[in-house]
């Protein structure tokens, strides 16, 4: 069965622990409403970051708090990129599933609506297509 990736992200309004795990929670829901059959049973693994400035807990702990007591969840710190969009968790769901790629929904709530709106959009085709990698290059 192929693994699928869904991706997500969240703005948190500040860092402490009520609020990191508030806004993933609302993440991880979206994410299941989204993608009808997605059940923890079938999730692989899940994959956190939180930018820098925030610490003060384990965005994991919210997807234990939902009963995914056994899904494998691992958690980084994102790059520390200057002129970065602060205070975000984001999510990368791994998912044994038929589904094909394009049916995939990538959810991005808050402000993070702005960081992928190709993604953001659904499985619904581009207005514009992505240019290929030798358009790219210099």
């Amino acid at each position: 069965m192929p693994i699928r990736g869904i991706r997500g992200a969240n703005s948190v309004a500040e860092n402490t622990p009520q609020a990191i795990l508030e806004a993933t929670r609302a993440l991880l829901l979206a994410i299941v409403d989204a993608n009808p059959g997605l059940r923890p049973e079938d999730m692989a693994s899940i994959f956190f970051t939180l930018t820098p400035d925030l610490n003060a807990t384990y965005p994991a702990f919210a997807a234990r708090q939902l009963g995914w007591v056994h899904v494998p969840l691992l958690g980084a710190q994102e790059v520390a990129v200057p002129e970065a969009m602060p205070r975000i968790v984001r999510v990368l769901v791994h998912w044994n599933t038929e589904r094909p790629q394009e049916a995939i929904r990538h959810v991005y709530l808050g402000r993070t609506s702005r960081l992928r709106p190709d993604l953001a959009r659904g499985p619904e085709p581009l207005s514009t297509p992505i240019p290929s990698l030798k358009e790219r290059l210099p």
